[in-house]
């Protein structure tokens, strides 16, 4: 049974809320992931945030661009919390969609990460599911600690080729 859904309002978002999917499977949580528009299809936008706690969800991950409903719509419907993601947009760089998502009225929480900060929503909610899961709470360690990792082989390599060099190889 899944324990995230991930949903974005349009395919085009798919680019930016695979980032999202692919840290919650290389963490292995399991989740699902679809395409609603809570404007061009509200029925099945209502039926998939009502039936979200059924199908065993404790976190949904929603990303919108513009007006971007879909997160606190989800909060709205949805009893356990919502990560909204705003998508950049063609207009205002996504500075619309960040305060449609980040300004939600009191009672509708949606806890929102940095325009395309996707990968960050999946760390956010292994991060919420570890708190009951001892398992994921470890392999939550050990992915930041090859984070770590990375950060201080790219600093040694610094070290070792100067930065001129570094920046061709880059």
């Amino acid at each position: 049974m899944a324990k995230v859904g991930i949903v974005m309002g349009s395919d085009s978002d798919m680019p930016i809320m695979a980032k999202a999917a692919d840290v919650l499977k290389e963490l292995g949580i399991d989740f699902d992931m679809t395409i609603i528009s809570a404007h061009r299809e509200p029925e099945e936008f209502f039926a998939y945030a009502k039936g979200a706690e059924e199908k065993g969800y404790k976190v949904i991950i929603a990303g919108a661009g513009k007006a971007a409903h879909l997160p606190g719509m989800c909060a709205a419907i949805f009893p356990m919390p919502v990560i909204g993601i705003p998508m950049k947009t063609s207009d205002l760089g996504g500075v619309d969609s960040l305060y449609s998502i980040v300004q939600m009225p009191t009672g509708i929480p949606v806890a929102t990460v940095a325009i395309n900060g996707a990968a960050n929503a999946g760390i956010l909610a292994a991060k919420m599911l570890a708190t009951s899961d001892p398992a994921l709470l470890e392999r939550l360690k050990a992915y930041s600690e090859k984070l770590k990792n990375q950060v201080v082989a790219k600093a040694d390599k610094l070290d070792e080729i100067g930065y001129e060099a570094y920046l061709k190889q880059m």
